[in-house]
């Protein structure tokens, strides 16, 4: 019996998210930050690599290709699948679960113990409810357990009632409500394959007789050093890219940003254990790529140097991207970095006003930015600046100076997203201060209300040349790197970004109809077409 079935990222029907967001309201925050992100085609919303897919003419006879932005295991299978093995239990697993629908179906036939769902980059119920349903469909006897970033972050806002009546509407069976929560489900594991009992499991919470039990708080923290056993899933598992960590949580405290209170302290493996990893993603045959999903992967700058040089030396031979705080940093190592391997790097930049950047508690400035800018285009590494307006303080003066940034460093993409007022950040303790009323997309503040920053977004999408604006909602940075190893060259990405941002424009301007002018979809259907290298597998089917 397979002691655990951990199911990997649900993408959830896009078609029905756009629907369900528009509910909201289209003149929301929400709606208008989602709206920037696809386009109508054939009466379907679609973004960008599922217009890339739609378009693209196959040779005669040949699958059509699906490219789509989760091509990878998903890093936090390989993490608890290792975690669960090293400590005796069997493990199986299901990457994508649109993808995948008819493998998980004929593993739910077999002998399963316990599911487990992982919530990483969910922000509503539904994607989570979709698999609890198709999973009890499929197999009601089997124990279903929820945990991750949902869940912990309704653990933290939520009262003990409305955090229950929440995880009675989820419908799984086992709720992992600590911050983290490797150990938690390796012992819920093993406590089912014993028959213990689970309330001796701490930060866990779990039905009984109608209601839910809530076992102790613990502090948990996984040690890092225990790194993914690429073995445990096999050759096949893994294609040309890998995602991978060698940090936990961020040394920061931006305003903005509630994750270091929500993830602990600032951990990072030392430049040793970097190396074993990187020596285990190297036996991969297959692996061109790496994604460090690291906050800050160049944080502190000896280590990162000391990093850059090991790769140097050891001469991996893979491309690889990161985040990157460009505070810590200079132009000898923005050297090093291109010497490494590196394509491109994600610039937490989210304003170009020294003024704005302070009040962020951001402790880089504009000069940092332009200076790095200036270093990474110079080697040629690809630059990702993500912005943030409407951030209390925010003024038609501020916007001006984060235009006159992006003109003058020129990334080679860029994302202005709506600031979302989020009361576990630090900025929203001063709320009576600087005039904080309302709540996530709906709110305005003493310089600028929601409607007025969304307004601003939408003229930075039509006016800003600088730089491409990026889709995002199924196509981010890596979403670049991810169409450079199908066959594109980084200019036909551009090309073909253009080209979607054209027709997303030309059908913003007409009310959200179909785009006016054919010649913009002619320019996207032409910039579809490519010799492709490694190409995708066909779209899955759909199974109930």
């Amino acid at each position: 019996m397979t002691d655990c079935l951990i199911v990997g990222f649900n993408d959830v029907d896009f078609a029905s998210y756009v629907s369900d967001v528009r509910l909201m309201g289209a003149d929301s925050g929400a709606f208008r930050d989602l709206r920037l992100a696809y386009i109508d085609l054939d009466g379907r919303p679609l973004r960008a690599l599922d217009a890339l897919s739609h378009l693209r003419e196959s040779p005669p006879g040949a699958p059509k290709p699906y490219f789509h932005n989760a091509d990878f295991l998903w890093p936090v299978v390989t993490v608890l699948g290792s975690f669960l093995a090293r400590r005796g239990l069997s493990v199986d697993f299901v990457n994508l679960f649109q993808h995948e629908r008819e493998q998980l179906r004929e593993k739910l036939d077999g002998d399963v113990r316990l599911v487990a769902i992982t919530t990483t980059l969910y922000v509503s119920p539904q994607p989570i409810i979709e698999i609890v349903e198709f999973v009890r469909r499929h197999n009601p006897k089997v124990s279903i357990v929820v945990g991750g970033p949902f869940i912990t972050n309704q653990v933290a806002a939520l009262k003990r009632p409305d955090l229950d009546a929440l995880m009675d509407y989820l419908g799984a069976d086992y709720y992992v409500t600590g911050r983290e929560g490797e150990l938690t489900l390796a012992r819920l594991a093993l406590a089912l394959r014993s028959g213990t009992d689970p309330g001796d499991v701490p930060n866990l919470a779990y039905r009984s007789d109608g209601d839910f039990v809530h076992t102790r708080t613990e502090i948990e923290s996984n040690p890092l050093h225990e790194l993914v056993d690429y073995q445990v899933f096999g050759p096949d598992a893994f294609n040309e890219f890998v995602t991978t960590r060698t940090a936990k949580s961020c040394p920061f405290s931006c305003a903005f940003c509630g994750f270091p209170q929500r993830a602990g302290k600032y951990t990072y493996l030392d430049v040793a254990h970097v190396e074993r990893e990187l020596d285990n993603i190297r036996k991969l045959p297959s692996v061109n790529t790496v994604t460090f999903i690291d906050d800050t992967f160049n944080v502190p700058k000896n280590r990162f140097r000391d990093i850059l040089r090991m790769m140097i030396d050891k001469d991996y031979g893979f491309k690889w991207n990161c985040f990157y705080r460009s505070d810590h940093g200079d132009r000898a190592t923005i050297e090093l970095m291109k010497e490494a391997g590196c394509e491109g790097v994600f610039l937490g930049i989210e304003s170009g006003s020294d003024m704005l950047l302070k009040q962020m508690n951001k402790t880089a400035r504009r000069a940092d930015y332009i200076d790095a800018l200036g270093a990474f285009n110079e080697h040629g590494i690809s630059t990702y600046a993500s912005l943030i307006v409407g951030f209390p303080g925010e003024t038609e003066e501020t916007v001006a100076e984060t235009v006159d940034l992006l003109d003058q460093g020129r990334p080679d993409y860029f994302r202005a997203q709506l600031w979302y007022c989020d009361p576990v950040t630090p900025i929203y303790q001063r709320r009576d201060e600087l005039g904080i009323k309302g709540e996530a997309f709906n709110w305005s503040h003493q310089t600028m209300d929601w409607s007025t920053a969304a307004q601003i977004i939408d003229d930075l999408f039509v006016d800003v040349t600088s730089s491409v604006w990026l889709p995002q909602f199924g196509f981010e940075q890596w979403s670049t790197f991810y169409l450079q190893r199908k066959g594109m060259s980084g200019e036909q990405v551009k090309d073909f970004v253009r080209a979607f941002n054209g027709v997303l424009a030309d059908q913003l301007r007409h009310s959200g109809g179909s785009a006016a002018q054919p010649e913009l979809l002619d320019r996207l259907r032409r910039a579809s077409q490519f010799e492709a290298v490694n190409p995708p597998g066909p779209a899955p089917s759909p199974v109930s």
